[in-house]
């Protein structure tokens, strides 16, 4: 095909869209079945209106193709197990029992059993339930879900692209199952391609024209065995004699070393990401000769971030493009889950920067206006190119995203701010004196139960009926309650449950300039809990104090140290949609600078624990390890910039959850903290192990208690945990704490799990003593 056909050709697509719904219907009605009020037909009844709405709304704007099968009551990693049958011993009483009920319990686990694991998705706040095979996994398909979403699609007459996990990926992030060493799960690629053959199989007979595998895991680096695995799995796929054509879609990065390989398979088409960094593909295709005969989707729109698409670079790209394929359509460079729904929503936001917004359903709209221009000729989007102009212009001219006192300020930070006056050892020894901590200190992360009660409090006070004087006698309440608590129960260093705060990031957004904060932009993070990221749009400062007063009420209720809680500067630029106009490593010392100050502030108020939370340190990691080291030194730096000013007997704590953590531990060493907590019951104490291979010289707390489950964890089971630390950490180093903060879970599990966790401690602490 000449490249003025493959032009005329152009569709617009995406990979996938955010499952909620307008108003988080999805969440309200699973976490209704949960509780009981929701009947499993009335849940189904929701999920199937809005895939049908979802589908509605994509079509209505121009799509010529919808994704099916992207659409999870939890998580689209989890369906993928679901569908290839590896399910694990403990949970196949409860999926033989009812599959609905089973599907969550892999999930969440149950009084009885332990959940799955739960990670990042690559360098997304996305958290997948990790697979767990061992080599007597045994595969079955199971494409009921796929084929039943398919076949909803095509019964209103749209055209469907069933999506999927490919197999490479899926083996890839899958782990060893416990207990089982020395085991690869890409080992057993070849009991599953069957199992996918069944599967495509069983679409092609629903009547599926094309299949999207996604392969993502092929954008990291890549062994040659992998690569190798790669090619071995399409070159049999693609040669099934019953099977649709084959899209095999990767996104995040560049392809790099797996772009030729997947190119020299016989698969009809790939769905490439040219945004970013991976805008290097286009060469790659280059290349290797263009891919003729497939079908190339593009990528062009970002899918991650909500700034609106330069619409002229991105056809710029595209007609470049052509030519090197057989057909070139338009697409997102990812899934769409990782957005908001809807901009116009956001009526708050003055128009000035509501313009420069873009969400799920204006990147469809913006795909669409791409397909066309790409299709017919700019004319016949010329009024869409000239208004895109506008808004381009207008972001980059308003004062609205430069401020020179703090570019002056950040320019004029120098190399002994980031630095403490003190090294570890000295610090320590000031901590241990001020502190007064027993053996294997026991603390939180942070946030405690978000109740209705406090729910209710904040919208009571954005509607009115109540003052600022009432909704604030409810918070001092809140925390009189959960300090008396943690006294009670024996925690030795306090929170103050962070009842004031709606999300850590946002929080802390809201009082900082240059943030946008949105009211409907919900964003799913796992399963039922869904975020709403800020909007880092220009140059950052801090006002006034943000913690101060409410941290300090807390310490004046106890003669127990109470932690400062903050949101470190990574964590605030990665759950945050980050400007795209400068680079990330400068907008992290602006927000760096403004938390200095806080830190400050909390200090000279008598604050001696403060806690710099930068859990997505891990997350945010260059999926290329060539780009690894320019991301930490920013990164680093950025934590010891907020950290650096405070006194040697000031004991900063950080904290990590849900990432695979064995490659940053210099990293995590760099940062300087004197604490760090990290998840680690799913795990297994894995991190613990980790620490200790790489000689971490601080102090640790592994955390004992999954926070993500509703179960929980006896007092022995805690105690197990702890025992292995110790045969990682020295008890003079351990810390004893949960996975991470308490926010989403209930008041009568935190509770007893608590309780159980002292009891731990206590228990260990008692072992140890005797052992002297």
């Amino acid at each position: 095909m000449t490249g003025k056909t493959a032009a005329a050709a152009a569709r617009a697509t995406v990979y996938g869209y955010p499952r909620q719904g307008p108003d988080r219907e999805l969440k309200k009605a699973v976490e209704g079945y949960w509780k009981g009020r929701v009947t499993a037909d009335a849940l189904r009844r929701t999920a199937t209106d809005l895939r049908k709405a979802n589908w509605r709304q994509l079509t209505d704007a121009g799509l010529h193709e919808v994704p099916t099968g992207d659409f999870s009551y939890y998580d689209h990693m989890l369906d993928t197990s679901v569908m290839v049958g590896a399910v694990p011993e403990r949970h196949r009483a409860a999926v033989e029992a009812d599959a609905l009920d089973g599907y969550f319990a892999m999930a969440r686990g149950t009084r009885e059993v332990a959940p799955l694991e739960m990670t990042k998705w690559f360098d997304t706040n996305y958290h997948y339930l990790v697979p767990e095979l061992g080599p007597d996994t045994v595969f079955a398909a199971d494409s009921a879900k796929q084929v039943s979403e398919l076949r909803e699609a095509l019964g209103l007459g749209l055209a469907a692209r069933p999506v999927i996990v490919g197999p490479v990926t899926y083996l890839l992030l899958a782990k060893p199952a416990p207990g089982v060493a020395g085991f690869e799960p890409l080992s057993l690629l070849e009991k599953l391609l069957p199992v996918y053959a069944e599967v495509l199989a069983d679409l092609r007979a629903a009547g599926a024209e094309w299949v999207q595998l996604d392969e993502p895991a092929l954008v990291q680096d890549r062994t040659a065995e992998e690569l190798g695995a790669a090619s071995h799995a399409y070159q049999e796929l693609s040669g099934l004699a019953d099977r649709p054509k084959l899209l095999i879609a990767s996104y995040f990065d560049g392809l790099g070393e797996a772009l030729p390989v997947l190119a020299r398979t016989p698969v009809d088409g790939l769905a490439v990401d040219f945004t970013g960094a991976a805008a290097a593909n286009l060469d790659a295709i280059a290349a290797v000769g263009g891919l003729p005969g497939k079908r190339l989707v593009a990528g062009v729109v970002n899918g991650r971030n909500v700034w609106i698409n330069d619409l002229a670079e991105s056809l710029t790209t595209l007609g470049t493009l052509l030519g090197l394929a057989d057909r070139v359509d338009v697409s997102a460079s990812c899934s769409l889950l990782h957005v908001p729904l809807d901009a116009e929503a956001e009526r708050h936001i003055a128009p000035e920067a509501l313009r420069w917004l873009s969400f799920a359903r204006q990147k469809t709209a913006e795909l669409v206006t791409l397909a066309k221009g790409l299709s017919e000729g700019t004319d016949a989007i010329a009024g869409e190119l000239a208004a895109n102009r506008a808004d381009l212009a207008s972001r980059a001219n308003s004062a609205l995203t430069r401020d020179p006192a703090v570019r002056a300020r950040a320019a004029a930070v120098t190399e002994a701010q980031t630095r403490r006056s003190h090294p570890y050892a000295d610090r320590a020894r000031a901590q241990r004196a001020r502190l007064g901590l027993p053996l294997l200190p026991t603390t939180t992360i942070g946030s405690f139960p978000q109740t209705a009660e406090l729910r209710t409090a904040r919208a009571d006070l954005r509607a009115g009926r109540i003052d600022t004087a009432g909704y604030e006698e409810r918070i001092r309440t809140e925390i009189r309650g959960v300090l008396a608590f943690q006294e009670e129960a024996g925690i030795d260093v306090l929170v103050h449950g962070e009842p004031e705060r709606n999300d850590m990031v946002q929080y802390f957004a809201e009082q900082l300039t240059g943030y946008l904060a949105t009211r409907h932009g919900w964003v799913q993070s796992y399963g039922t809990r869904y975020v709403r990221p800020p909007i880092l749009a220009g140059d950052i400062s801090r006002p006034e104090p943000m913690t101060v007063r409410w941290t300090a009420y807390a310490q004046s209720l106890t003669e127990r140290p109470v932690k400062g809680m903050l949101t470190g500067p990574v964590t605030m630029l990665a759950w945050s949609f980050v400007r795209d106009d400068q680079p990330h490593g400068d907008t992290a010392r602006q927000v760096a600078l403004a938390l200095r100050d806080e830190v400050a502030d909390l200090e000279a108020a008598g604050t001696s624990v403060i806690q710099v939370d930068e859990p997505a340190l891990r997350e945010t990691l260059p999926l290329r390890a060539a780009d690894r080291d320019a991301y930490l030194a920013w990164a680093t730096e950025a934590f010891r910039l907020s950290t650096g000013g405070v006194r040697p007997d000031t004991q900063i704590h950080t904290h990590m959850c849900y990432a695979e953590f064995g490659d940053i531990v210099q990293a995590i060493d760099d940062l300087d903290a004197d604490v760090i907590s990290l998840e680690a019951a799913r795990s297994h104490m894995q991190v613990a192990r980790e620490l200790a291979a790489r000689g971490y010289p601080r102090e640790a707390g592994p955390g004992v208690y999954d926070i993500h489950s509703p179960r929980v964890p006896g007092v022995q089971e805690m105690a197990a945990l702890l025992r292995e630390g110790l045969e990682a950490i020295p008890a003079g180093r351990l810390w004893v704490n949960p996975d991470c903060g308490l926010k989403t879970r209930g008041w009568p599990e935190t509770r007893a799990s608590l309780e159980n966790l002292v009891a731990a401690a206590r228990t260990v602490r008692r072992e140890l003593l005797d052992r002297k």
